[in-house]
């Protein structure tokens, strides 16, 4: 996979050194610059994008434990302390049309108190329509914590695609409403890495979570970005549905 030539597609001219790539620790961490504005929370790790407002990707390692977590409650969306301005603010998305989408999704935070309260940060939010948050994207979500019960650890990185910039902006400061979404899931098996991703419009979606499936190489092709630099490229090439069909 070549270098991160941007931070998110059309938005972003990079002025970084070439090789200014920073060596990723975790497993679920997608391939970054130096440059970034990469923050790591309780139970996430995102790098904000100060020109769209919404995050580059957001990265997380989901176990069969945290999947039990059983902590209730809600929080109020807010801006996130540890990232830099300018960054978004719930007036931004007042009378939007647009839900606060989670990246991070709450109910894979329910295992701490301080995660779940983390992933109302805004560096975790994305403007999503409705009814593709409520329903084709929480499929997507609900399937990547049957994944993590069912192979007792998942890695995940998901995030914005922009390239058409066909919905616009939302807010006084901007904010760049993203065209689709990506989803890529990481297992480690005993025969080696397994990996999907998916792909879904930011318009209505409520079908299947196979409907959306692509390869992860797809996903990075159109990000220019590596998003599983630890897991050999070979399994990111393709993908065997059955190992995801996880009822």
């Amino acid at each position: 996979m070549v270098a991160v030539a941007a931070l998110t597609v059309g938005f972003w001219a990079s002025q970084r050194p070439a090789n200014a790539i920073v060596t990723v620790q975790g497993l679920e961490l997608p391939q970054y610059a130096a440059d970034e504005d990469v923050v790591t929370h309780t139970g996430y790790t995102a790098s904000y994008n100060h020109q769209t407002l919404c995050p580059n990707w957001v990265a997380w390692e989901l176990t069969a434990e945290e999947v039990d977590g059983d902590l209730g409650g809600s929080y109020s969306f807010s801006r996130d302390p540890d990232v830099e301005e300018p960054k978004a603010s719930r007036e931004d998305y007042k009378n939007s049309g647009y839900d606060k989408g989670h990246m991070a999704p709450r109910a894979d935070m329910k295992w701490s108190e301080m995660a779940l309260r983390e992933s109302y940060y805004f560096t975790n939010i994305c403007p999503q329509n409705h009814q593709m948050n409520s329903q084709g994207w929480r499929k997507i979500e609900e399937l990547s914590r049957r994944l993590a019960k069912h192979y007792g650890r998942l890695y995940i990185v998901c995030g914005p695609i922009y390239k058409e910039h066909r919905l616009g902006t939302i807010g006084s400061q901007g904010l760049h409403v993203p065209d689709r979404f990506f989803k890529a899931l990481a297992v480690t098996t005993d025969d080696g890495y397994r990996t999907v991703a998916f792909i879904m419009e930011n318009s209505p979606q409520n079908k299947s979570p196979h409907h959306y499936a692509v390869s992860v190489d797809s996903v990075e092709r159109i990000l220019g970005r590596n998003l599983f630099p630890k897991v050999d490229e070979l399994a990111e090439r393709d993908y065997d549905w059955n190992d995801w069909n996880i009822k």
